[in-house]
């Protein structure tokens, strides 16, 4: 099974706080950057592996059946996290191609593009294959984002949306600290930059990962992560190669609640929706105007089910969120289920490999298996805490 992202504790600064005022539609973010809004007019691709555990566990759960059948009808991102991966996107492309057949309306496919060299470079349980002292830049060059590259061209008629690299950028913006991390700036840069200049056909559509507001919503940690996205986009032929921005990827906050003003009361975005908005007014400042956002909403239904807001793995309490969308509100261009619900963030029993404690601290669901793992007893909740109800 694919191993998934999962977002972890930056470190913060206390800051000052700033005026949220205003809306979406007032920082000019409402008209993204290059060209239509991918996500509209649209049909979604349903991953046929993930319908399969929808159905086996609806299979064990006849009194619940129907109402875990209909989460099999929500479309979720795949995920490329390996080398070996890869082998998988054709039999995707191909699955979405047929359905698109049969409706007769395009449909989309949201891949998520997650190998790089260091990957994760402040957790454990999402730690990747490549090294960067391993020869891992070419690599992932080589080996990755060129085979991803090849498929997207042999699909030319099927629309694409790449969610790039979760995590990476955050890391630079607030982990240099650490060793892996210092290692890897260089290396980070050079891949997006890579790969984002080798997605630039016109039925892709990528969205750089900005992580969250409890990650990045801070006054000082926004202003740094514009500047490396400023320096990167620089590099790989301006802020129009990139379509936008995705939020909240395998995490929590929820879109619109202010459970984070509680749990970190100096931070001026204490949602989702928030972040966005403010997020955009700062971009703005660094050259970035008019891109739009995706916000993940497969686990941010329920709110106010963490002690701490830097929680990330298997969160207790957790319930799907909003269905995807096209524009659900003025500058998001969807909200989608970017982590597949039910997959495994880490292991809790820290005597197994990749364990992160994290996954077996006090915010953690117990009996968590390996990352990307199905993980049953976890579904059940997500389904039981679903807001909206299926």
């Amino acid at each position: 099974m694919h191993q998934r992202i999962r977002i972890k504790p930056a470190l913060f600064a206390i800051l000052a706080v700033s005026s949220c005022a205003g809306s979406l539609g007032e920082t000019g973010s409402s008209s993204p950057a290059s060209g239509k809004n991918p996500f509209k007019d649209v049909a979604f691709f349903l991953n046929p592996s993930y319908t399969a555990n929808v159905e086996a566990t609806a299979k064990k759960h006849p009194d619940e059946a129907d109402t875990i059948r209909k989460v099999a009808k929500i479309p979720t991102a795949v995920w490329l996290d390996s080398i070996k991966a890869v082998d998988k996107l054709p039999d995707w492309l191909d699955a979405a191609k047929k359905q698109q057949d049969a409706s007769g309306k395009p449909t989309l496919t949201v891949v998520v593009v997650y190998d790089l060299p260091n990957r994760d470079c402040s957790a454990q349980s999402s730690a990747g294959e490549l090294k960067v002292a391993e020869n891992g830049e070419a690599r992932y060059m080589n080996e990755f984002i060129d085979p991803i590259t090849a498929q997207f061209k042999a699909h030319p008629d099927q629309p694409i949306v790449v969610v790039l690299e979760p995590d990476s950028l955050g890391n630079l913006a607030t982990n240099m600290a650490l060793p892996l991390c210092q290692e890897a700036k260089p290396v980070y840069k050079n891949g997006i930059v890579y790969a984002i200049k080798k997605f630039a056909l016109p039925n892709v559509s990528v969205y750089l990962d900005a992580a969250h507001s409890g990650w990045l919503g801070w006054d000082d940690n926004r202003a740094k992560i514009a500047k490396i996205f400023k320096s990167v986009l620089h590099d790989a032929g301006g802020p129009s190669m990139i379509r936008g921005f995705a939020l909240n990827t395998a995490n929590y906050t929820h879109l619109s609640n202010r459970d984070g003003a509680v749990l970190e009361p100096t931070n001026p975005c204490p949602n989702e929706l928030t972040y966005a908005k403010t997020l955009g007014k700062t971009l703005e400042m660094y050259g970035f105007k008019n891109h739009g956002y995706i916000i993940d909403t497969s686990r941010n239904g329920k709110g106010s089910i963490r002690a701490a807001w830097g929680s990330w793995c298997n969160v207790h309490g957790a319930g799907l969120g909003e269905r995807p969308r096209a524009e659900p509100e003025p500058g998001i261009d969807a909200y989608f289920w970017i982590k597949p619900p039910g997959d495994s963030d880490g292991v809790s029993d820290p005597s197994q490999p990749r364990y992160d404690p994290m996954c077996g601290g006090p915010d953690a669901a117990k009996g968590a298996p390996q990352a990307g793992v199905w993980f049953e007893s976890y579904f059940m909740d997500l389904v039981h805490n679903a807001r909206p109800p299926l």
